[in-house]
């Protein structure tokens, strides 16, 4: 782990495409069909597409899928807990067949990958409610959305990008994986303790991160999730100016704020160990 070594169960994925492959998978993507993302999909696009979910290159093949439901590791026998999927409409379904390739758009219609669709098939929702909620009650919000608002058939496939998703707020504030380890770098930060958050910071979470910091030795990285989180949390740009306030009352160049568009599935155990996986691709070496 940690900023200079590799990501977890290798190098740091990073499945853009060249400047002239993107240009020419940009003009056959005209003829593909085309799948408008939800706003969950569209924040696992960019985590597979900057490496933030590494190892993986695409959504979960179906037997990856079992896998990852029944031991919480990949076929491979590396540990990943939760289930990454692409879910689409039984309509879309009948427009492709295994080996197509369709077009990734964004939700204001603009092309942001492809996909090489593989396997195609229905899951079993309770079955993977029960194994990663620990519930099949949808008075859990993640098995509510994953019952009543996920889509009843999923494709696995392999993601390329073609450009990166467009975000109009907190600009500065946007980090890939890649581009924070060089930070990192550049900055002499040799142990890095990631605080998650998703709701403001408070004085006790302050002294939590205070305390992680120094008893590690280390610099600390407040990195709070901006993307899908759960129904009634408060909106991200409250909570945004919230942080950039708490960060003066740390020592100078010893914390930063980096804002991470992850959809949280709210799945517990398993969340956290995902959690720490993701934040080990960014090159930390703690996570609290």
């Amino acid at each position: 782990m940690g900023a200079f070594t590799e990501a977890h169960g290798g190098p740091l994925i990073d499945l853009y495409l060249g400047e002239g492959a993107a240009e020419k998978e940009k003009l056959k993507a005209r003829d593909y069909p085309s799948w408008d993302l939800t706003e969950r999909q569209l924040c696992d696009v960019e985590m597979l597409l900057d490496g933030a979910f590494s190892p993986l290159e695409g959504f979960l093949n179906r037997t990856d899928y079992d896998s990852v439901l029944d031991t919480m590791r990949l076929s491979c026998g590396l540990i990943w807990p939760m289930p990454i999927t692409l879910d689409v409409t039984p309509e879309f379904v009948e427009r492709i067949s295994q080996g197509d390739t369709i077009a990734l758009r964004d939700l204001e219609g603009m092309l942001v990958a492809t996909l090489e669709v593989g396997e195609i098939w229905e899951p079993d929702k309770a079955r993977e409610a029960a194994n990663v909620y620990g519930t099949e009650d949808t008075a859990h919000p993640g098995v509510d959305f994953l019952i009543n608002r996920v889509h009843p058939v999923y494709i696995s496939g392999k993601v390329h990008g073609i450009q990166r998703v467009t975000h109009y707020d907190f600009k500065t504030l946007r980090s890939s994986p890649s581009a924070l380890r060089a930070r990192f770098n550049k900055l002499g930060w040799r142990k890095i303790v990631a605080f998650h958050a998703r709701n403001p910071m408070h004085r006790a979470h302050q002294e939590l991160t205070f305390r992680a910091a120094r008893d590690q030795e280390a610099n600390l990285l407040i990195h709070p999730v901006v993307g899908f989180t759960k129904p009634g949390d408060m909106g991200h740009y409250t909570r945004v100016r919230c942080y950039e306030h708490l960060l003066r009352h740390y020592r100078k160049d010893t914390a930063m704020l980096s804002l991470l568009n992850l959809a949280m599935r709210m799945a517990g155990p398993r969340e956290a160990v995902w959690h720490g996986i993701i934040r080990k691709n960014f090159g930390c070496t703690h996570f609290i």
